[in-house]
């Protein structure tokens, strides 16, 4: 049984979450707003998620008699309830790719001059982020001036500021070094940072508005309502983080980023009247926290906001952990640190497992009584996930 709710029956969480939100104002935002096939479906899975309509099993302990049902979540990565045991598991394969090196964080924004298109065009927006970032990054690490070598690089895509808006940046961790072309030497980043900020926002700003420019040259429609010219002329925001101590520091971080959501359950504080309010942190003024007022309908559009095109990866991998040669460079790399190439032996126990005992709940155990003879009755959905296509002519 995958991805099955960990709470036993009876202990229902009263506080306000989104699933709800969904289920009581969905049907007013698919009346008021266009959306797309992969909108609708994550709004589907997030309302069923972990009720009946997913189907379970119930578990009866043979010796006291002590019930309790286990309803399946949706696993779908824009459900705030289903990402953590995805984080887990991800996880559990990145562990074996950190090399025992200092990492920087960095992090690329697009301008906000860019949102009307990414609302029109998410998919060709967030592609071009990802190569103009990732090509930045390698140009200036192969360049013997800055360090000669091929780092590795994990990159995430955030689209969201606190407050839902659309704030479309890039979390990258690369590696303070890389490994020499010939693949026998590691070469260190000599000062205390990776490579020269100014530099790095205008190599990226010229990849990015280059290629855009070179996409869209068979929609001049589309162009037009792009301001180039202002693009051109503006300053982009690279930001760049002090390192981390190590490949530890660098798995705890990811475990906040990579499987993030827009929108957590224990933001929502409560709602009256058809308004929510929204915890939220405005960093522009030095990360103050704040309460936002909003019609249910209208949270629920800025969420759908940052659910991203049906297939799209928002964690992807380049340099060193690039899927071309990345076995053989990984390997050359652990040889140049004294390590040996993991045989990626089978977990004793599984992230499903982990997640559950941490939680305080013995999956093989009754919750009552200890005892070991449970007997299962499994629940089939009451009604499957229909599959949701796209409005004709819609862009995804």
């Amino acid at each position: 049984m995958e991805a099955v709710a960990a709470c036993p029956h009876g202990r229902r969480r009263q506080r306000l979450e989104l699933s709800e939100l969904v289920r009581r104002y969905g049907d007013e935002l698919r009346a008021t707003q266009r959306l797309t096939g992969g909108q609708l479906a994550a709004l589907r899975a997030i309302e069923q998620c972990r009720t009946p309509a997913l189907g379970g099993i119930r578990e009866r302990c043979a010796d006291c008699g002590h019930e309790r049902t286990l309803w399946r979540s949706c696993r779908n990565r824009h459900c705030p309830k289903c990402q953590t045991l995805a984080k887990e598991r991800w996880l559990d394969a990145r562990a074996e790719e950190l090399l025992p090196v200092d990492y920087f964080h960095v992090v690329f924004t697009l301008p906000h001059g860019l949102n009307r298109i990414a609302i029109h065009r998410p998919r060709l927006v967030y592609r071009l982020l990802f190569q103009a970032a990732a090509g930045t990054l390698l140009e200036f690490a192969r360049d013997g001036r800055h360090l000669g070598a091929e780092p590795a690089i994990v990159t995430v895509l955030h689209t969201w500021g606190q407050n839902l808006s659309l704030h479309v940046h890039l979390h990258c961790i690369v590696t303070a070094g890389g490994l020499d072309f010939a693949r026998r030497r590691w070469i260190r980043r000599s000062r205390g940072f990776l490579f020269p900020v100014r530099a790095l926002s205008r190599v990226f700003r010229g990849k990015y508005l280059d290629a855009l420019d070179r996409s869209l040259r068979g929609h001049p429609e589309t162009a037009s309502s792009i301001p180039f010219h202002d693009l051109w002329h503006q300053d982009w925001v690279v930001y760049a983080k002090k390192p981390f101590g190590g490949p530890r520091q660098v798995l705890d971080y990811l475990a906040r980023y990579t499987h993030r959501v827009a929108l957590t359950n224990d933001r929502l504080l409560d709602h009256a009247d058809g308004v929510v309010r929204l915890r939220w942190r405005d960093y522009a003024h030095g990360g103050k926290k704040k309460v936002l007022h909003l019609k249910a309908a209208d949270l629920l559009g800025r969420f759908v906001l940052h659910v991203l095109p049906q297939g799209f990866h928002r964690i992807r991998h380049y340099g060193l952990l690039g899927n071309r040669h990345k076995q053989a460079k990984l390997a050359a790399a652990r040889r140049h640190f004294g390590l040996i190439t993991p045989q990626q032996p089978q977990p004793l126990l599984t992230a499903t497992t982990r997640l559950l005992r941490r939680a305080g709940v013995e999956p093989d155990r009754c919750p009552a009584c200890g005892s070991a003879r449970i007997c299962r009755e499994l629940f089939r959905p009451i009604s499957r996930l229909p599959m949701v296509r796209a409005p004709t002519g819609n862009p995804s």
